[in-house]
């Protein structure tokens, strides 16, 4: 079991080292120097972050557990009883 065991470890270094070195290397995308022909718009206000990343995916979940559950129920109830 200890080989097991080490061997799933060495795993995931290898992957953890894998992914450590993609970022490294992607680290040029993220340079704050803009291209020419960059044409950044207006920054986001708080209140419109919060609701672009935190509220609209909240929102968005509910929507679609709402609508599962709905048809489950509908479904359930459409079932001829024995």
């Amino acid at each position: 079991m200890s080989n097991k065991v080490n061997k799933n470890a060495l795993r995931a270094g290898f992957i953890t080292a894998g992914t450590a070195l993609m970022l490294l290397m992607s680290s040029p995308a993220f340079a704050l120097t803009p291209d020419d022909g960059d044409d950044p718009g207006p920054g986001l206000s708080v209140i419109q972050t919060l609701g672009l990343y935190v509220a609209a995916p909240i929102v968005l979940f509910l929507v679609i557990a709402g609508l599962v559950v709905a048809g489950d129920k509908s479904r359930k109830q459409a079932k001829p009883k024995d």
